[in-house]
This record gives C-alpha cells, sequence and structure tokens, in this order.
C-alpha cells in the first residue's frame, strides 16, 4: 500500500464517520445536560474522539510496521544505507504538537510511564545522540496521541509484544531479558522523565515511525520520510491521518505493562546469540576485502587507495638497523653514482678579500 492509498483508505467512509461523530456530540450534550443537576463533576472514561477518523485498512497497515528486523524488508545491510538515502524528505509539514503533561508525577500511573518509556529509549536508542533519544520519546507521545495506536506510555511501546509483529523490536526480540547499563540507563530515564514532563522534541515533529538505517522496511516507501538522526530515519503518516490535527487522542488514565511470553523470548534471544539470525548482508566488491563505504565517490574499477589483503603481498617498510648487505651496498652506490659520473654538488668557492 502506497502513501496515496493509505490516505485514500479513509475516503469512503468519511461522510459515515462524520454523521456518527455529530449524532454522538449530540447525544453526549444532552447526557451531560441531565448528568449536571446531579453532580458538579462527570470524569471522562475515555478521551475525545479524534477529529480525524482512522479506517480499519490503515490500523492493519499500520499494525505491520517495526522499528526491528521483524518484518517485510526490501533489503538489509550495508547496502541499505545507500538505499534509504535515496528516498526523498517528504514534502509533507514536520507538524509540531504541544507539550504532553497529562500524567504528573504524583499520579499511581506514573512510575510504570517512566518505567516503560525508559525502556523504549535505552534499548532503541542507548547509543544514540541526545536528540535521537529524545526523538524515541516524541514517537512515543506523538503514538499515545494518535487514534491508531493505544492511549498509554505502556500501551504504545508493549503493542505487538505477543503478536507476530511487534512496533518496538525491543519487546519481542529478547533484549529485554538482558541487564541495562547502568550509565544508559540513567541517560535514558532522564530523557523519559523530561519527555513526560512536556519536553518536546521539534526536529521528528509528528513523526510516529522510524526505522534503523541498516534496513530497509517496505513500509518506508509508504510513508513520509522527515528526518534521520544518528542511525534512525524517522517518519509520519500520510495525509490526512498524519497531519497535527489527528494527534487528537488523550491519554488513557492507566498504565500496565502486559505480560510477556519469556519462553518466546529466551528463544529469539538464543537465536541471536548463536547466530541463527540473518546477518546484514555484506556488499563486498571484488579485489576488496573491506566494505566500501556509502560516502565514497569512486569509480567502479577504482579501490580507492585500500589493500586487497587476501594476495600474498604485504607492505613492509625496513628498519634501518636491520638493513641487509645488498640493500647497503644498493645505497652507497646510489651515492658514488654521480661523482663516478663527474656529476656532484658544486663546491663553494671562497670569496675574495677586497683589494686594499
Amino acid at each position: 500500500m502506497n502513501a496515496q492509498t493509505i490516505d485514500a483508505a479513509l475516503e469512503p467512509d468519511e461522510g459515515r464517520a462524520q454523521r456518527r461523530i455529530g449524532a454522538r456530540v449530540v447525544l453526549a450534550l444532552l447526557a451531560v445536560t441531565g448528568a449536571l443537576g446531579a453532580s458538579s463533576f462527570v470524569p471522562p472514561e475515555r478521551a475525545a474522539s479524534a477529529a480525524v477518523p482512522v479506517s480499519d485498512t490503515v490500523r492493519r497497515q499500520i499494525a505491520t510496521m517495526s522499528t526491528g528486523t521483524d518484518q517485510a524488508t526490501v533489503v538489509t545491510g550495508v547496502s541499505a544505507i545507500e538505499r534509504n538515502a535515496l528516498i526523498p524528505t517528504s514534502d509533507l509539514p514536520v507538524g509540531r504538537l504541544p507539550a504532553f503533561t497529562e500524567i504528573g508525577t504524583s499520579s499511581t500511573a506514573y512510575a510504570n510511564a517512566l518505567k516503560c518509556m525508559t525502556q523504549a529509549i535505552y534499548y532503541e536508542a542507548a547509543n544514540e545522540p541526545e536528540t535521537g533519544k529524545r526523538a524515541v520519546a516524541q514517537v512515543v507521545i506523538n503514538r499515545l496521541r494518535h487514534p491508531a495506536y493505544p492511549n498509554s506510555v505502556c500501551g504504545v511501546v508493549y503493542e505487538g509484544a505477543n503478536a507476530p509483529v511487534c512496533q518496538f523490536s525491543f519487546t519481542c526480540d529478547g533484549s529485554l531479558l538482558r541487564a541495562p547499563m547502568a550509565r544508559q540507563w540513567g541517560e535514558s530515564r532522564r530523557v523519559a522523565a523530561a519527555a513526560l514532563a512536556g519536553q518536546v522534541e521539534p526536529e521528528v515533529g509528528t513523526a510516529t515511525n522510524y526505522h534503523a538505517d541498516y534496513v530497509v522496511p517496505r513500509w518506508a516507501f509508504t510513508l513520509g520520510k522527515l528526518t534521520k538522526i544518528g542511525r534512525h530515519i524517522f517518519y509520519r503518516l500520510p495525509g490526512r491521518v498524519g497531519s497535527a490535527g489527528a494527534f487528537g487522542d488523550h491519554w488513557a488514565g492507566i498504565e500496565r505493562i502486559p505480560a510477556l511470553d519469556f519462553g518466546r523470548l529466551r528463544a529469539a534471544l538464543d537465536a541471536r546469540v548463536d547466530g541463527i539470525e540473518a546477518e546484514p548482508e555484506m556488499a563486498f566488491v571484488p579485489g576488496l576485502t573491506v566494505v566500501p563505504d556509502a560516502k565514497d565517490r569512486h569509480a567502479p574499477i577504482d579501490v580507492g587507495g585500500r589493500l586487497d589483503t587476501t594476495t600474498a603481498w604485504r607492505m613492509s617498510i625496513p628498519d634501518p638497523s636491520e638493513l641487509s648487505n645488498s640493500y647497503k651496498s644498493t645505497i652507497t652506490n646510489q651515492a658514488n653514482a654521480p661523482h663516478a659520473a663527474g656529476v656532484g654538488v658544486a663546491e663553494s668557492v671562497p670569496a675574495k678579500e677586497p683589494a686594499a
């Protein structure tokens, strides 16, 4: 499904959806009017419906879009970097959403929200730059506000954890079984707390998806490419479903970490450790034993000064203290050759003293 198809999938049901929304608004107003006489405050059970409806077709497509390799990919490995670079940056607006501050530190759900956000930042971007960490946190917040995703931090992070395709790859590839490193965990927790306190990363705007630059998932061609930060490339949904106006949902008011299939996680981790997981494709060039850098600008037949270590020749610089007799003889002959030919460095002629 391309970008136009995703956006077009909203059209057939739009008229009916708007009529249904209008009817619900009228009923809601009548209900509130009748209830105000009995109570001065009626807490909402669910956030208000989003202004832009999301069709079931779009929801099914979104469910297959992961941040990892457990999805349909075009290519992986070093060659993926070049392929990703060929995908043009979208001319769709990056957008910007207001600060998210709905989960206060005094909330009973804050601890779980902070843990889930910290896990997402750590396992997805522990070695990314500060901006890259904030960008991952922004994606989590953006999804929470979008009607196509769960309306809680933990719900967003663990979506699909027990399904064939998990939205955040660390929740199903066994990474959670590895204890985090203290320094990186602390950095991730700090960024997570800042995001929950309202920090916004404007560079990714309304992005809801990203992937590492060493994979090219099929969905990369259906969304709007916004920017690259570190090793991650960020995308927004196309058309109205990805516009700032679509992010109208609010926090659900509860944070639950789901029960996980630890047997599945252990099997996934063992597969990675044992090397069963497919290695990235290495695009070797004949005559080279290193993969060409993506920034190389050499002709196809030019190895760019790199050495082919598969040949018998090895570059060696002789140690002056261990020169062979033949080498010394050669040096001596070269030094004496100009003199033998009657050519040498002109000797200086003493200057004559001036006449008295």
